[in-house]
């Protein structure tokens, strides 16, 4: 298991933490349409179900939107989203997957596109990043939800692979097909998590300086922004004293 991680910025949080709450909500139910779609209704026989159930609680989402989404997967004449992946390169050579659900491939391939190449990147073909990265589940508990010892000691015994913390909070990691089992040992000893999902964690990181950074953050907002993007994933890391002077 590895230990402690100065950076927690591999992946672009910063988007969902500032957008409204109805937009999140927004893409978490599209999320769990698509899933309960895809195979069952029912959270215990469709494992991509359970994932984007566990995801929607960890964001607080209601029980009744999360019931509606899943019933208007079962509607006749519903949203058909396609689920199409893009794959490219960010300013100082950082990796970006993009997920998206869509139900119009041309708009959602113009507006991805536009922003790779108006912030300097280039999207590439399927496969060209991917496989600098791997498929898992992640549970994200805040510090104070324990110590770091006590969080790797439960992580373990849940059945973890992985688990990370920081003065900001501790990231346990896992295969996608436990997540559920998981998320639910670690919820009876800490609590309802902060967030629970399945992701892109990559394998290594890319360091960026100031300029590269500044670009490469609004390239990722640009994606965020969009209605079409589900998830945004990049193989960043930042310097405290770049993440300083961004914010400032």
């Amino acid at each position: 298991m590895a230990g402690h991680s100065k950076f927690k910025n591999i992946m672009y949080r910063k988007g969902a933490q500032d957008k409204k709450r109805s937009k999140i909500f927004s893409k978490l139910s599209k999320e769990i349409t698509v899933a309960a779609k895809s195979g069952l209704p029912d959270i215990t026989m469709n494992p991509r179900l359970r994932a984007a159930v566990l995801a929607a609680r960890a964001q607080n989402m209601p029980k009744d939107n999360i019931e509606r989404a899943i019933k208007k997967s079962q509607e006749a004449g519903g949203d058909d989203y396609q689920e199409v992946r893009y794959e490219g390169f960010a300013p100082g050579g950082v990796g970006v997957i993009v997920e998206t659900l869509t139900d119009n491939r041309n708009r959602t391939a113009s507006e991805v596109r536009s922003a790779f190449t108006k912030f300097g990147g280039a999207l590439g073909e399927t496969g060209a990043v991917s496989f600098m990265f791997d498929r898992v589940g992640e549970i994200e508990y805040p510090a104070k939800a324990a110590t770091a010892d006590a969080m790797l000691e439960a992580a373990l015994e849940a059945g973890a692979d992985d688990c990370q913390s920081d003065d900001e909070g501790h990231w346990l990691y896992c295969g996608p097909d436990a997540l559920h089992e998981v998320a639910r040992a670690l919820e009876a000893k800490f609590g309802d998590a902060a967030s629970v999902r399945i992701m892109w964690r990559p394998q290594n990181t890319v360091g960026v300086d100031d300029e590269k950074a500044e670009k490469l953050l609004k390239m990722l907002e640009a994606l965020e922004d969009s209605d079409d993007v589900q998830n945004v994933y990049a193989n960043f890391d930042m310097s405290e004293s770049v993440m300083a002077r961004l914010s400032a």
